[in-house]
């Protein structure tokens, strides 16, 4: 049985896009077919950590959304962002959103049918013959991300140690236990390394009576990569890429 995870956070700029590529990366390394679908369509952007600039994008999802292509002409297989580390089996497919003015402006002006996206989640995982889908949501609540959250077997909360953050995750947590999601799992990224993390874990975990997955550290490393790969294929060695792993284990669990 293939697994529908939804990464999503309340407020933008938590790291969420990067943190689906990196989760998503590194199941496929285990010999696993994992698609990836970026639902911000009002500001997409994990397209470029698979190395697509605005031009190479030849089919998206809007294309899909506004019946010009079915969606799996539009998944564009990027398995070489593993580097040949994988498995027999291992894939990597994504689905970006547009990045072009016209197309965003579309979206916001007319709106679209989200029940295509259920859709076309199924008829991906169907067509590629997906283990896992991943869907890179849009920052707070709307009806695209409760969407998301209703169809998904693992929802992943991606917050930073932030107030702002905690009272926004707060509602998230409180909507995705009504919508009964079969597992929920936080991860707290860029936290200062001066902060103790046993003590952090433990206060979140208690504060949402969810387990926390991974704290992952802000990482100079990351920064200066500045979205120009896959941070856990470039920097394998490196401490936040063992965070990584360890969550994606208990996405897999």
């Amino acid at each position: 049985m293939s697994k529908v995870v939804s990464v999503h956070s309340y407020r933008g700029g938590t790291g969420k896009s990067n943190t689906t590529a990196n989760l998503a990366t590194m199941i496929a390394r285990q010999g696993y077919r994992v698609g990836i679908v970026d639902t911000d369509i009002q500001s997409p952007g994990i397209h470029v950590l698979f190395g697509f600039g605005e031009d190479d994008i030849e089919g998206s999802l809007n294309d899909y959304l506004w019946g010009r292509r079915s969606i799996s002409d539009v998944a564009h297989d990027v398995t070489s962002v593993l580097e040949g580390k994988g498995g027999d089996r291992s894939k990597v497919y994504l689905v970006p959103s547009s990045v072009k003015a016209g197309e965003i402006a579309r979206v916001l002006r007319e709106g679209y049918d989200v029940g295509l996206l259920n859709e076309g989640f199924r008829e991906l995982i169907e067509t590629l013959k997906l283990d896992y889908l991943f869907i890179d949501t849009h920052p707070g609540l709307n009806e695209e991300t409760l969407l998301s959250i209703t169809i998904s077997d693992v929802l992943v909360l991606i917050l930073r140690p932030d107030q702002q953050d905690y009272q926004g995750t707060a509602v998230t947590v409180d909507v995705a236990r009504k919508l009964e999601v079969p597992k929920l799992l936080i991860v707290v990224n860029k936290a200062p390394q001066v902060l103790d993390f046993n003590q952090l874990k433990q206060r979140i975990e208690e504060t949402y009576d969810a387990p926390v997955a991974g704290i992952l550290p802000h990482s100079d490393d990351m920064m200066v990569l500045a979205s120009t790969g896959i941070f856990t294929m470039k920097y394998p060695n490196n401490p936040l890429t063992n965070v990584v792993e360890a969550i994606a284990h208990q996405v897999m669990a």
